[in-house]
C-alpha cells in the first residue's frame, strides 16, 4: 500500500506488475514454492482491488450464500448446507475497507448514520449489511449469489422440484394472462421459480420489472424496462420507492408488470396495477403458507392505506387467480408444496374462497436422506375466461 500512487488511478495490470516485484524482492532465493507464489499474488491483488478474503467465495460458482459475522467467523452455504469458511478478517478496519468497496459500486453509503445497507456486486449478487451501532459485535455480510446462468423450468423438474404436468398447466396459465402469485419463506427459491416461470411469457409483449435490487434475469424478451428502487442519500432526499415505480410503470405501456417482491404499502399499488388490465402480471411475497399470504397481504395493504378489510379482501380476490408456494424441505431441497386458484371474494362469509389445483404428497425418503414424493394434480380450474381469449382449450388443463 505504501507503493501504490495513489495520485491517479492503476489498472490491474500496474498493480499485478508491482505485487510481482515486492514478491521479487522479498523472496530473491525463490524459496517459496510456485502455488504459494501464486497464492500470495492472488491474495494481495483481492486485498488491494478486490473484496479481500472473500472475493475467492464470491468467484466459487458452488458457494450460494456468504455469511461474514463480524471479525469472528465467516460462513458459507453449499447445496442447501452450512460451512465455516477456515479464515476470517485480521481486523475491523479490513472488513470496514470491504464495506466501502461495496457501497461505492452501488453508490450507496454505509456509516453509523446509515447503518443497514442493501447493495449489488458487479455480478448481481445481492449483498445486504449491517453497521455499528446496530450490529452488536462488528459489521455483518450477507451476500447471495445468483447462477450466472438462469435456472430454468427444466432444471427445476430434473431436481424434483416441480413435476413436468405442473410445469405445462402453468406453462399454459402464464400464456393465457392468469395474474400468478408466489410464495414461500427465505431461501425457498421464489425469485428462481419467477425467473423460470417468466420464460413462458409470449417474447413479443412489453415486460416491466420492479424490484428493491435488481436480481431478476428475465430471459428472451425484447421489449423489457428494468426499475430498481432508490434508498435516501445521507441528506434523507431523492427517495424512490416501489410504490413510485409502479405507479409510474403504469404509464409506460406494459403489457405485464413483474414486482420481484411485495413486502409492504406497495402491495395495494400492485394489486390496483392487477386490476386494471395488465393480465399475466406475476410477484412474490413471504408466507408460510397460501393462506399465511393472503392475511399478510391484507396487513400489508393497510400499511399503505386505511381501508376496510372487505374491500382489501376484494382487491385480493379480484387481482391474483394463482398463488404458487414453495418451501425448502428439512433434506434442504426446494420444491413447490401447492398450486392454488382463487375462486373470489364470498360475500356471505367475508372470506377469500381458494381451492388446491396441486398438492405434494411426501412418499418418504431413500437411502441417502433424500425425500421422495410427487406433486399431484387434486382439482380442475374454475375460472377458464383467460384461457378462452387466449385460444387455449380448457379440456387440455
Amino acid at each position: 500500500m505504501d507503493r501504490l500512487e495513489l495520485s491517479r488511478d492503476l489498472s490491474d495490470a500496474e498493480i499485478y506488475s508491482l505485487i510481482d516485484d515486492i514478491i521479487e524482492e522479498s523472496d530473491p532465493r525463490k524459496r517459496l514454492r510456485l502455488p504459494d507464489r501464486w497464492d500470495m499474488r492472488r491474495e494481495l491483488f483481492n486485498s488491494v482491488r478486490r473484496l479481500d478474503i472473500l472475493q475467492d467465495l464470491i468467484d466459487d460458482d458452488s458457494v450460494q450464500e456468504i455469511m461474514v459475522n463480524g471479525t469472528q467467523s465467516i460462513y458459507i452455504e453449499r447445496a442447501g448446507r452450512l460451512y465455516r469458511f477456515p479464515n476470517s478478517f485480521t481486523s475491523r478496519e479490513k472488513l470496514q475497507d470491504v464495506i466501502q468497496r461495496i457501497v461505492a459500486l452501488s453508490n450507496r453509503v454505509a456509516n453509523e448514520a446509515v447503518p443497514i445497507v442493501d447493495a449489488r456486486l458487479e455480478n448481481g449478487a445481492r449483498v445486504n449489511i449491517v453497521m455499528n451501532p446496530v450490529a452488536v459485535d462488528g459489521p455483518v455480510i450477507t451476500i447471495r449469489r445468483f447462477p450466472d446462468h438462469p435456472i430454468s423450468m427444466e432444471q427445476l423438474i430434473s431436481w424434483g422440484s416441480v413435476s413436468e404436468e405442473a410445469a405445462g398447466y402453468l406453462k399454459k396459465l402464464v400464456e393465457a394472462g392468469y395474474n400468478i402469485f408466489i410464495s414461500g419463506g427465505t431461501g425457498s427459491g421464489k425469485t428462481t421459480f419467477l425467473n423460470a416461470l417468466s420464460n413462458y411469457i409470449p417474447k413479443d409483449e412489453r415486460i416491466i420489472t420492479i424490484e428493491d435490487n435488481a436480481e431478476l434475469q428475465i430471459q428472451g424478451v425484447r421489449n423489457l424496462v428494468r426499475l430498481e428502487a432508490r434508498r435516501p442519500n445521507a441528506d434523507g432526499s431523492g427517495e424512490i420507492t416501489i410504490r413510485d415505480l409502479i405507479k409510474s410503470s403504469l404509464r409506460m405501456r406494459p403489457d405485464r408488470i413483474i414486482v420481484g417482491e411485495v413486502r409492504g404499502a406497495e402491495t395495494i399499488d400492485m394489486l390496483q396495477s392487477l386490476n386494471t388490465g395488465h393480465d399475466g402480471s406475476l410477484s412474490t411475497g413471504h408466507g408460510n403458507s397460501p393462506e399465511d399470504m393472503l392475511s399478510r397481504l391484507e396487513t400489508m395493504v393497510l400499511m399503505g392505506l386505511s381501508i376496510p378489510i372487505p374491500a382489501i379482501r376484494r382487491q385480493i380476490a379480484s387481482g391474483i387467480d394463482i398463488m404458487v408456494h414453495l418451501s425448502r424441505m428439512r433434506d434442504k431441497s426446494r420444491k413447490v408444496l401447492e398450486i392454488r386458484e382463487i375462486d373470489g371474494y364470498d360475500i356471505p362469509s367475508g372470506e377469500i374462497k381458494t381451492h388446491k389445483l396441486f398438492e405434494y404428497f411426501e412418499t418418504g425418503t431413500d437411502g441417502s436422506g433424500k425425500l421422495l414424493g410427487e406433486l399431484r394434480k387434486t382439482g380442475s380450474l374454475l375460472h377458464t375466461q383467460k384461457l378462452h381469449r387466449a385460444g387455449i382449450p380448457a379440456d387440455d388443463m
